[in-house]
Order: C-alpha cells, then structure tokens, then sequence
C-alpha cells in the first residue's frame, strides 16, 4: 500500500500534463475541447455518497446528461486513494469522495490536476469497537481498521490516536495497530474477531452496530457544531476547463439528488438501499440505514474550513508533508472551483457557498 506522499511520487509525473492552473471556469467548451459522449463518474457503496447513489439510482444524472448529448458512467470505489489514481490516469473525469484523498491529489500534483466543485455529505463517521473496550485507553495493544490507507477515516482515526497519547505506524504496529481494508472486508473481520473495532463511515458504522460493536467515538463530537465534510464532488481540472456543460449538467443531477433527499427520506433511504443491493449483491436491513440516516446530513456546501483542518491532520499523522501543501499554492488556494455550482444555487434563488 502507498501513503498519500509515495502514490504522489507514482502519480506526479501524469499530473504534469494536466492543465497547470485554473484561473477561473468558463461558461462553455472551448473550440478545441476534445469531443466525449459520457462522463466518467465515481463513488463508494457508502451512506456518505447518497447523492450519488441516489441520482444514477433516480435517474437525475442521465437525464441532465441527456439533454446535451451525453451519458454518464459509473464506476464503483472503496476508498479515494483508488479514485485518485484514476483520475490521474485519465480514466475518470469526476468523483464522490473524501476530502483527504482529494487534498493529496491537489498536492501531490502542484495544484494542477484537480478542483473540488460541491460538498455532498457532513458527518457520518465514528470508531466503532467490541465489547469491553469502553475508554480510550482500553485501545491499548489492539487492532482496528479502516477502509484504506491514506483515506478519510484512516487519517482521522490517526490522528484521534495521537490525541490519546497512541504511537501508530504505516505498516500497521505501534500501540494501536491500524490494519487498513475494505469496509466489507473489515466487517467480516471483526465478527470473527481478526479485528477489535474500526474507523468507518455510514453506513458502515450501524452496521458493526448489529454486529455486536458500540460507537466509542462519533466523529461529530470531534468539530465545532458537529459538522465536517465527510464527502465532496472532486473533477479533474481539464475536464472542468473543457466540458464546463458536462459539469454543470453533473452538478443538476447532484442538485436534485439533494432536493429529493430533503423531500422525501423513506423514498431517499430506498433509492440507496436499491443502489447499495446493486453494487454490493446485498441491501442492508433496514433498521441498520435508518440509524445510519440520522448520523449524515446532505449539501452542496463544501465545508471549506474543516477540510483545511483535514490538512493539518494528515500533516501530523505523516501522511502529507507541509512543503509540498505549500508548494501547491497552501489551502485553500485554488482547490475550489465553485463557479458553475454558485450559478445554478443563484438561478435556484439559493445562497451562494464559499
């Protein structure tokens, strides 16, 4: 496996081809735009990527898409390191995903390959364990997971550690071990008990719940408010710059995912759970989605000032070095593009995000 500064050292070189910067985005293609008949979309069989779930679900990308002569194709992940590396490799054009990967992405790739242009989910994330472990310190010598290395939860769950005085290393030793894997993976290891507990997100979470495992931190409880950006829309800059109308016909689709999520829940809660079937070959009871439900909340707002606290976090669990953040330009810098999105929220007479 690859920490966030060995799979930038890989993945550079690609980004270097990228479109350098981006001093704005414009209204339409431009004439030398290379032609596409789809968008390349992906996301993770989580709770925390329910808009996405539910629009390819709902039909909301399609017929946004549809309507200026595309399709779109999804493509299902289990964590953003992976997703990273497709959008370096020019094998996808946009994605849900966590502000971690996409933090990495912008740095190791000087600020050029990639632009975050909506949020998507707050919340939703918690160190669930077994029973008897009931404090911080019953972690002591322990295993837990998380769902990849480098990701989201990962870096949380380091840095969490830190705060309680654990040691953690990359290759899984230290006080704490952290043996990162998929979430289903992780799951099936806990209930024969490889594993002691695990960092997840929704619906992930409920689900270590049923089988047999307390929250023994909510991530909530951790930020201001109890809001933090869990998931965001992550396109790759050139994509941005040379089809702008396949990301503002994305980012409709998106829009309505999020209407649809506010006004109807049991419908929203049917929709993912029929996604989820189809992408896992399972659904999750549901019992297990409506608890999940309660602990996400859904917008189009990034969360900027928590996903710059992200930063520091990876910092220092040493999964991202300060000068190469500085040397993509700091953060926030120009990892936003928030133009296309603050358009269509001014034309839905909806306060624009920052």
């Amino acid at each position: 496996m690859k920490t966030f500064n060995q799979l930038g050292a890989v993945l550079v070189g690609a980004s270097i081809l990228l479109v350098a910067g981006c001093a704005g985005t414009p209204d339409s293609a431009p004439s030398d735009a290379p032609e596409i008949t789809t968008v390349r979309l992906g996301y993770f069989p989580n709770l925390t990527h329910a808009p996405g779930l539910i629009a390819t679900q709902k039909g909301f990308f399609k017929s946004e898409l549809k309507a200026i002569d595309l399709t779109v194709t999804p493509t299902a992940f289990n964590a953003g390191p992976d997703v990273v590396t497709a959008l370096f490799a020019d094998s996808l054009d946009c994605s849900y995903i966590g502000p971690n990967p996409a933090i990495n992405a912008y740095v190791q790739s000087e600020g050029a390959a990639v632009r975050i242009v909506a949020g998507s989910t707050s919340g939703g994330a918690a160190l669930v364990v077994r029973e008897g472990v009931d404090t911080p310190a019953d972690l002591a010598g322990l295993t837990i997971a998380t769902p990849q290395l480098g990701n989201t939860q990962d870096v949380a769950a380091r840095n969490w550690l830190a705060d309680q005085g654990f040691e953690t290393d990359l290759e899984g030793g230290g006080d704490v071990s952290i043996k990162p894997q998929s979430n289903s993976d992780g799951l099936a290891a806990f209930s024969t008990g490889e594993i002691d507990g695990a960092w997840v997100p929704e619906p992930w979470v409920s689900s270590y719940v049923k089988a047999g495992a307390h929250v023994l931190q909510n991530e909530a409880d951790l930020w201001d408010g109890g809001q933090f950006v869990t998931t965001v829309i992550l396109c790759r800059t050139d994509f941005i710059e040379q089809h702008p109308d396949a990301v503002t016909a994305l980012l409709k689709g998106h829009l309505a995912a999020l209407d649809f999520i506010a006004a109807d829940p049991a419908g929203s809660q049917e929709a993912v759970n029929l996604s989820l079937a189809g992408l896992t070959g399972s659904a999750i009871d549901e019992g297990v989605l409506a608890a999940a439900w309660e602990n996400v909340a859904f917008t189009s707002d990034p969360l900027s000032t928590t996903l710059v606290t992200s930063v520091d976090h990876a910092v220092s669990v040493g999964l991202l070095e300060k000068d190469k953040v500085d040397a993509a330009g700091g953060l926030p810098g120009t990892l936003y593009s928030l133009d296309l999105l603050n358009a269509l929220l001014a034309e839905r007479g909806e306060k624009e995000v920052k």
